[in-house]
């Protein structure tokens, strides 16, 4: 493993500015793109569908894109702890990244072509997901490790300034210059970030892929599962092949719900179930695997139960691209203005609650004798959302009673989900590093992306829900539209969510993973 002088000395590495700069480019071009996606689908790609059905079709496509970029985690994280390592996965798979764009930009009428360009972009955007948050960790040891927390902050808060100014320009691009340049450009800004990484090659720390390890996490969940006592039964074993059937049986609801929903169902019975599994039996892997890697893998069982809870935020935070945005395109604004340019007050407002948190909430409360843990914050930002979700359905009634609504009524939710954002997000990267051993960090990294994916999984069984004639003639009596209860819906969720993840973290005690000096 190469090392940093920086380490010596309890300095900040030197190194993180390259991993800064690359996460700063790279997330504009994420977001440039993932930003207009929404508004150009219904407006140019879907037109061949009758007008009514564009709209969900459009949320479909959106919220299936980031369920794949949410879900490749899972194939970076395995061929980097196994093969290639963090920083030659990364590369690699930002190639195939900017070949996504570049299909983006090329094929903009025509859909196989463009399904194409958001199929690489997921692998590419997934693969290297899980990496480079866990490779900033990487650069630090424990005599330098106090500074983690605000390297995790400033590399939150690099990709919201990358974030703001795509939201803030790409609707503009899209509206006055057409698709190609509007998804070209975050093409171009993806291959500025992968020279960027690049650059810095020779002062990084790279941890290298270690030989197959016998006592990896999954291994050691197989064993738990797998292994006999004389006398004893295996319930665990019998909860794994359960959870199997069940994942195998989901997918005969393909042609009701189709590939991707019942694929998403039949993952988080897996990882329920072979998890849940491996947990009733996880003392049987002792003797057969050494107690820290034992410890490492229950620990990291842990962790799924505190990511699933999270899973209900991110249901609500990634609608403000899709949901959101139809809902601004119903409200009076400007005729200079974009409805999608009000993402852009997600990323300034995180910019501004980031150093605010820091330095003004978080010392006050201390002082005020309350200490603002992890989990704490993460209870209070999944609350915060159910909050704004709350805001946004009342707005959505207004609008639906046919009084004229200005957009700036949208600052309120916004901010509210934003503040959330802040202490679920950015929180939650440096809590998903500092929890797991180093032989699982790109396992437990790849889980916390997946929280994403399923967060996705749940706005697609709402959207699949309502294209059923029982239940909106149910929704129907209750004098709401479809789309302000499922608003309120979404909102009732997350709030049931805090209270559930609020209880499980007193429980929960926190433990330091992080190198020996």
């Amino acid at each position: 493993m190469s090392t940093s002088p920086d380490h010596a000395t309890g300095r900040l590495p030197r190194q993180i500015g390259y991993i800064i700069g690359n996460e700063g480019c790279e997330r504009f071009s994420f977001y440039g793109m993932r930003n207009i996606l929404t508004p150009f689908l219904i407006t140019t790609l879907l037109l061949y569908m009758p007008e009514g059905q564009r709209i969900l079709a459009a949320k479909d496509i959106f919220h299936t894109f980031v369920i794949g970029v949410y879900f490749f985690p899972l194939l970076g994280g395995w061929l980097s702890d196994r093969f290639f390592g963090k920083y030659n996965t990364v590369l690699w798979m930002s190639l195939v990244y900017c070949a996504g764009h570049a299909c983006l930009a090329i094929f903009e009428h025509n859909r196989l072509g463009f399904f194409t360009g958001l199929a690489l972009i997921a692998l590419g955007a997934g693969g290297i997901k899980p990496l480079v948050a866990s490779f900033v960790g990487d650069q630090f040891d424990q005599s330098n490790k106090h500074l983690a927390k605000m390297v995790f902050d400033a590399f939150y808060w690099i990709i919201n300034f990358g974030s703001f100014f795509a939201s803030l320009l790409m609707p503009l691009f899209l509206r006055h210059y057409g698709a190609a340049v509007a998804f070209g450009i975050p093409g171009g800004l993806m291959f500025i970030a992968t020279v960027v990484f690049w650059l810095g090659r020779r002062q990084y720390v790279m941890v290298p892929p270690g030989p197959p390890d016998r006592d990896a996490f999954s291994r050691v969940v197989r064993t738990a599962l797998l292994a006999q006592r004389p006398g004893q039964a295996r319930p665990g074993l019998w909860v794994a092949a359960v959870a199997v059937a069940l994942a195998l049986a989901s997918f005969a609801l393909v042609p009701s719900l189709g590939f991707v929903i019942c694929a998403c169902i039949a993952l988080v019975l897996l990882i329920g179930g072979v998890g849940g599994g491996a947990w009733l039996q996880m003392d049987r892997a002792r003797g057969l695997h050494p107690d820290h890697a034992v410890d490492g893998a229950r620990n990291v069982l842990r962790v799924l139960v505190i990511f699933a809870l999270t899973t209900p935020f991110f249901s609500l935070f990634d609608q403000k691209a899709s949901t959101w945005v139809v809902q601004g395109g119903e409200m009076t604004m400007p005729s200079w203005f974009v409805p999608a340019q009000m993402q852009a007050l997600n990323p300034l407002l995180v910019m501004l609650l980031i150093p605010f948190n820091n330095f003004v909430l978080y010392p006050l409360l201390r002082r005020l004798g309350y200490e603002p843990t992890a989990l704490r914050r993460m209870t209070a930002g999944i609350a915060f959302s159910g909050l704004a979700w709350i805001v946004v359905g009342g707005l959505q009634m207004v609008i639906d009673g046919g009084d004229p609504l200005s957009i700036v009524w949208q600052v309120l939710p916004y901010a509210l989900l934003t503040f959330g954002e802040v202490l679920v997000s950015a929180t939650g990267l440096e809590f998903a590093y500092s929890q797991a051993p180093t032989s699982m960090k790109g396992v437990v990294m790849s889980f916390w992306n997946l929280t994403t994916t399923v967060g996705n999984l749940w706005v697609l069984l709402a959207n699949a829900a309502v294209r059923n004639d029982t239940v909106t003639g149910s929704i129907a009596t209750s004098g709401l539209s479809i789309t302000a209860f499922q608003m309120f819906f979404f909102a009732a969720f997350a709030l049931l969510a805090a209270l559930a993840f609020g209880l499980y973290a007193r429980r929960y005690r926190e433990v330091d993973y992080y190198r020996p000096a």
